[in-house]
Protein backbone atom coordinates (compact mmCIF):
# COMPACT_ATOMS: atom_id res chain seq x y z
CA UNK A 1 0.00 0.00 0.00
CA UNK A 2 1.57 3.64 -0.87
CA UNK A 3 0.82 6.20 1.88
CA UNK A 4 0.88 9.65 0.95
CA UNK A 5 3.89 10.23 2.83
CA UNK A 6 5.74 8.01 0.59
CA UNK A 7 4.06 10.42 -2.56
CA UNK A 8 5.37 13.94 -4.03
CA UNK A 9 4.33 16.64 -2.46
CA UNK A 10 0.90 18.35 -3.66
CA UNK A 11 1.78 21.62 -5.31
CA UNK A 12 -1.77 23.02 -5.37
CA UNK A 13 -3.91 20.20 -3.02
CA UNK A 14 -7.05 21.91 -4.54
CA UNK A 15 -6.95 20.35 -8.18
CA UNK A 16 -5.62 16.72 -6.37
CA UNK A 17 -3.31 14.93 -6.46
CA UNK A 18 -5.00 13.09 -10.26
CA UNK A 19 -4.67 16.41 -11.37
CA UNK A 20 -0.92 16.69 -10.73
CA UNK A 21 -0.19 13.26 -12.16
CA UNK A 22 -1.54 14.29 -15.49
CA UNK A 23 0.63 17.45 -15.57
CA UNK A 24 3.27 16.01 -14.86
CA UNK A 25 2.54 13.06 -17.50
CA UNK A 26 2.11 16.35 -19.78
CA UNK A 27 5.66 17.46 -19.47
CA UNK A 28 6.95 13.77 -20.85
CA UNK A 29 5.05 14.12 -23.97
CA UNK A 30 7.79 14.94 -26.81
CA UNK A 31 5.29 15.89 -29.23
CA UNK A 32 4.84 19.65 -28.98
CA UNK A 33 1.55 19.57 -30.57
CA UNK A 34 0.35 16.58 -28.66
CA UNK A 35 1.61 18.11 -25.94
CA UNK A 36 -0.40 21.39 -26.34
CA UNK A 37 -3.47 19.47 -26.98
CA UNK A 38 -2.96 17.41 -23.98
CA UNK A 39 -2.70 20.37 -21.95
CA UNK A 40 -6.01 22.20 -23.41
CA UNK A 41 -7.73 18.66 -22.04
CA UNK A 42 -6.42 19.17 -18.62
CA UNK A 43 -6.87 22.79 -18.30
CA UNK A 44 -10.88 22.31 -19.16
CA UNK A 45 -10.64 19.27 -15.94
CA UNK A 46 -9.31 21.98 -13.78
CA UNK A 47 -12.02 23.90 -14.62
CA UNK A 48 -14.68 21.62 -13.94
CA UNK A 49 -13.47 21.42 -10.24
CA UNK A 50 -14.32 24.92 -9.96
CA UNK A 51 -17.37 25.59 -12.11
CA UNK A 52 -18.47 28.54 -9.71
CA UNK A 53 -15.01 30.23 -10.60
CA UNK A 54 -15.86 30.68 -14.42
CA UNK A 55 -17.81 33.70 -14.02
CA UNK A 56 -14.70 35.60 -13.01
CA UNK A 57 -12.66 37.57 -15.97
CA UNK A 58 -9.39 36.07 -15.59
CA UNK A 59 -10.72 32.17 -14.84
CA UNK A 60 -8.74 30.67 -17.79
CA UNK A 61 -5.69 32.48 -17.34
CA UNK A 62 -5.36 31.13 -13.71
CA UNK A 63 -5.73 28.08 -14.84
CA UNK A 64 -2.79 28.28 -17.11
CA UNK A 65 -0.56 29.82 -14.38
CA UNK A 66 -1.52 26.94 -12.02
CA UNK A 67 -0.80 24.33 -14.34
CA UNK A 68 2.40 26.04 -14.86
CA UNK A 69 3.21 26.14 -11.40
CA UNK A 70 2.09 22.64 -10.70
CA UNK A 71 4.49 21.69 -13.68
CA UNK A 72 7.42 23.20 -11.71
CA UNK A 73 7.61 25.49 -14.88
CA UNK A 74 8.68 23.22 -16.91
CA UNK A 75 5.80 22.57 -19.04
CA UNK A 76 6.33 23.55 -22.73
CA UNK A 77 3.03 24.49 -24.52
CA UNK A 78 1.43 26.59 -26.75
CA UNK A 79 -0.45 28.45 -24.41
CA UNK A 80 -2.93 31.50 -24.94
CA UNK A 81 -0.92 33.17 -22.05
CA UNK A 82 2.54 33.63 -21.23
CA UNK A 83 3.77 31.71 -17.74
CA UNK A 84 4.22 33.57 -14.94
CA UNK A 85 7.57 34.13 -13.45
CA UNK A 86 9.17 31.44 -11.59
CA UNK A 87 9.70 33.85 -8.61
CA UNK A 88 6.40 34.99 -8.36
CA UNK A 89 5.21 31.94 -6.37
CA UNK A 90 8.07 32.40 -3.52
CA UNK A 91 7.36 36.13 -3.25
CA UNK A 92 5.72 37.33 -0.21
CA UNK A 93 2.92 39.79 -0.43
CA UNK A 94 3.79 43.39 1.18
CA UNK A 95 2.72 43.52 4.76
CA UNK A 96 -0.65 45.40 4.95
CA UNK A 97 -0.50 48.48 6.89
CA UNK A 98 -3.44 48.95 9.36
CA UNK A 99 -4.11 52.52 10.36
CA UNK A 100 -5.62 51.33 14.04
CA UNK A 101 -2.32 52.76 16.07
CA UNK A 102 -4.04 56.32 16.55
CA UNK A 103 -7.37 54.67 18.18
CA UNK A 104 -7.40 55.34 21.45
CA UNK A 105 -10.56 53.81 22.39
CA UNK A 106 -11.07 50.94 20.42
CA UNK A 107 -14.00 49.95 21.49
CA UNK A 108 -15.42 53.34 19.79
CA UNK A 109 -13.78 52.52 16.51
CA UNK A 110 -12.06 54.84 14.32
CA UNK A 111 -15.37 56.35 12.83
CA UNK A 112 -16.35 57.64 15.81
CA UNK A 113 -13.38 60.08 16.50
CA UNK A 114 -13.58 61.00 12.52
CA UNK A 115 -17.30 61.99 13.17
CA UNK A 116 -16.66 64.31 16.64
CA UNK A 117 -14.00 66.36 14.67
CA UNK A 118 -16.40 66.74 12.38
CA UNK A 119 -18.90 67.56 14.85
CA UNK A 120 -16.39 70.46 16.49
CA UNK A 121 -16.08 72.34 13.59
CA UNK A 122 -19.76 72.80 13.45
CA UNK A 123 -21.28 76.34 14.83
CA UNK A 124 -22.67 76.22 18.04
CA UNK A 125 -26.11 75.62 18.10
CA UNK A 126 -28.91 73.06 18.17
CA UNK A 127 -27.60 71.70 15.24
CA UNK A 128 -24.19 70.71 17.01
CA UNK A 129 -25.83 69.88 20.58
CA UNK A 130 -27.94 67.20 17.95
CA UNK A 131 -25.22 65.84 16.42
CA UNK A 132 -22.71 65.29 19.88
CA UNK A 133 -25.47 64.21 21.52
CA UNK A 134 -26.17 61.37 19.14
CA UNK A 135 -22.92 60.88 19.30
CA UNK A 136 -22.45 60.56 22.54
CA UNK A 137 -25.59 57.84 22.56
CA UNK A 138 -23.84 55.55 19.85
CA UNK A 139 -20.75 55.72 22.41
CA UNK A 140 -22.53 54.23 24.99
CA UNK A 141 -23.94 51.31 22.52
CA UNK A 142 -20.66 50.91 21.46
CA UNK A 143 -19.38 50.59 24.85
CA UNK A 144 -22.00 48.03 25.92
CA UNK A 145 -20.52 45.60 22.76
CA UNK A 146 -17.70 45.67 24.70
CA UNK A 147 -18.73 45.15 28.06
CA UNK A 148 -22.06 44.24 28.86
CA UNK A 149 -21.20 44.21 32.71
CA UNK A 150 -21.07 47.60 33.92
CA UNK A 151 -21.04 50.91 32.24
CA UNK A 152 -20.84 54.53 33.81
CA UNK A 153 -22.58 57.24 31.72
CA UNK A 154 -19.74 59.67 33.68
CA UNK A 155 -16.92 57.40 32.02
CA UNK A 156 -18.93 57.68 28.52
CA UNK A 157 -18.77 62.18 28.76
CA UNK A 158 -15.34 61.90 29.84
CA UNK A 159 -14.08 59.70 27.00
CA UNK A 160 -16.18 62.02 24.93
CA UNK A 161 -14.37 64.91 26.36
CA UNK A 162 -11.04 63.40 25.19
CA UNK A 163 -11.79 62.07 22.37
CA UNK A 164 -13.30 65.86 20.68
CA UNK A 165 -9.98 67.61 23.17
CA UNK A 166 -12.44 69.59 25.19
CA UNK A 167 -14.27 71.00 22.15
CA UNK A 168 -18.15 68.70 22.36
CA UNK A 169 -19.89 69.20 25.42
CA UNK A 170 -23.36 67.93 26.41
CA UNK A 171 -25.57 69.77 27.28
CA UNK A 172 -27.12 69.83 31.50
CA UNK A 173 -30.17 68.42 30.51
CA UNK A 174 -29.28 65.59 28.08
CA UNK A 175 -29.77 62.59 29.23
CA UNK A 176 -27.98 58.95 28.18
CA UNK A 177 -30.53 56.30 27.04
CA UNK A 178 -30.76 53.44 29.98
CA UNK A 179 -28.93 50.63 29.83
CA UNK A 180 -32.06 47.96 29.72
CA UNK A 181 -33.18 49.95 27.00
CA UNK A 182 -30.16 49.66 25.10
CA UNK A 183 -29.76 45.86 25.74
CA UNK A 184 -33.40 45.11 25.39
CA UNK A 185 -33.79 43.91 29.29
CA UNK A 186 -37.06 45.40 29.56
CA UNK A 187 -39.59 44.46 26.94
CA UNK A 188 -42.53 43.23 28.71
CA UNK A 189 -42.86 39.41 28.20
CA UNK A 190 -46.40 38.35 26.84
CA UNK A 191 -48.38 36.36 29.56
CA UNK A 192 -48.52 32.62 28.91
CA UNK A 193 -52.46 31.64 27.70
CA UNK A 194 -52.82 27.79 28.35
CA UNK A 195 -54.63 26.00 25.65
CA UNK A 196 -58.46 26.10 26.13
CA UNK A 197 -58.77 22.50 25.43
CA UNK A 198 -56.06 22.02 28.20
CA UNK A 199 -53.77 20.48 25.98
CA UNK A 200 -50.10 21.75 25.36
CA UNK A 201 -49.72 23.97 22.61
CA UNK A 202 -46.42 23.62 21.09
CA UNK A 203 -46.82 26.72 19.17
CA UNK A 204 -47.11 28.87 22.46
CA UNK A 205 -43.69 29.83 23.17
CA UNK A 206 -44.20 31.35 26.73
CA UNK A 207 -45.30 27.96 27.94
CA UNK A 208 -43.70 28.02 31.12
CA UNK A 209 -40.76 25.54 31.82
CA UNK A 210 -41.76 22.57 34.58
Amino acid sequence: MEYNTARDQMVIPEYGRNVQKMIQYLCSIDDRDRRTKAAKFVINVMGQLYPAAKETSDFKHKLWDHMYIISDFKLDVDAPYPPPPPLSTSLKPEKLQYHDKDIEFRHYGKNIALMLEKAVDYEDGPEKDSLVHAIAQHMKKSYLNWNRESVDDTLIEMHLDKLSKGKAKLKQDFKFQHTNDILGLNKKRKPFRPNPNGKYNPRNKNRPQQ
